[in-house]
């Protein structure tokens, strides 16, 4: 039987990470974790860990939804720790790096 956990919290005014992991016998099946920034009442996402395509992958966006994607070559459990560490460490970096108008540097 599968379980699912989905929370938002929230790091700044106008910034948040969004994370959701859903897992079958104790093992992570599906994941997401995103940094969302919010640009004129609208929230766009910043950088994102999942397993989309069945990998674990990271993609980091600009402000104009342009998309770089990198694989993680990591077990999903792996990644999503990695994933959900990196952003809570590194928010205002790509916060930061997002607001210039670039992708993480």
């Amino acid at each position: 039987m599968s379980k699912s956990i989905e929370f938002t919290v929230i790091l700044d005014e106008g910034v948040r990470k969004r994370h959701r992991h859903e897992t079958n016998g104790g093992k992570v099946i599906n994941f997401a974790v995103q940094l969302e920034i919010r640009i004129e009442q609208e929230w766009k996402v910043a950088i994102r860990y999942d397993c989309a395509h069945e990998y674990s992958h990271v993609d980091r966006y600009d402000k104009t939804g342009k998309q770089t994607k990198r694989s993680l070559n990591l077990q999903f459990e792996s990644a999503l720790t990695y994933g959900d560490w990196d952003i809570n460490e590194n928010w205002q970096h790509y916060r930061d790096a997002f607001l210039r108008g670039r992708k993480d540097e």
